[in-house]
């Protein structure tokens, strides 16, 4: 059995995710999908990251990867045992395998992922007993705000397509 750190009041999660969903809106500047992730220690958010796939061309670059990242500098481990990610999607396998590996305590995210998620909806990777790791996870966190995000950029992004396509046609 491990240590788990100190449970945060729903106000405090709060203000992590938020703190996520700016790190998402700076990736929809981008025109990258908008999802943000931060790992918080003892209070302090000491890793930020958003996704930059397209920008970078490397399909290691989402937003959990580039958090952990960061976090590990931070603490100049790669350890992670008391701290806690928030992430505006729920995590993929990869970014749940870096969870696991940095033996990342809790995971809250906003929205679901129906069709990659690994923290519950396809899977629960990061709950597994198989591993020699588990986490704790809380979904749902401003899961409105979080969706809308996504769902308003993926709208943007098919009506520009189609505006493109039919300018194309011309």
């Amino acid at each position: 059995m491990f240590l788990r750190s100190p449970s945060l009041s729903i106000e405090e999660k709060e203000m992590f995710m938020k703190e996520a969903l700016l790190e998402a809106k700076k990736a929809e500047l981008m025109g990258e999908v908008p999802i943000g992730a931060i790992v918080v220690l003892d209070g302090e958010i000491i890793g930020r990251g958003h996704n930059v796939r397209e920008f970078s061309n490397d399909a290691t670059t989402h937003a959990e990867m580039i958090a952990i990242r960061e976090a590990n500098r931070h603490t100049d481990s790669w350890r992670l045992e008391q701290a806690h990610l928030f992430v505006t999607l729920e995590p993929c396998p990869m970014c749940s395998g870096a969870i696991l590996l940095s033996r990342i305590d809790k995971v809250y995210y906003g929205a679901k992922d129906p069709k990659g998620g690994t923290a519950g909806s396809l899977m629960n990777l990061l709950q597994d007993n198989r591993f020699n790791h588990s986490c704790y996870v809380e979904s749902g966190l401003l899961e409105d705000e979080c969706s809308q995000i996504l769902t308003l950029f993926f709208q943007e992004l098919r009506k520009r397509k189609k505006a493109e396509k039919k300018a194309g046609n011309l």
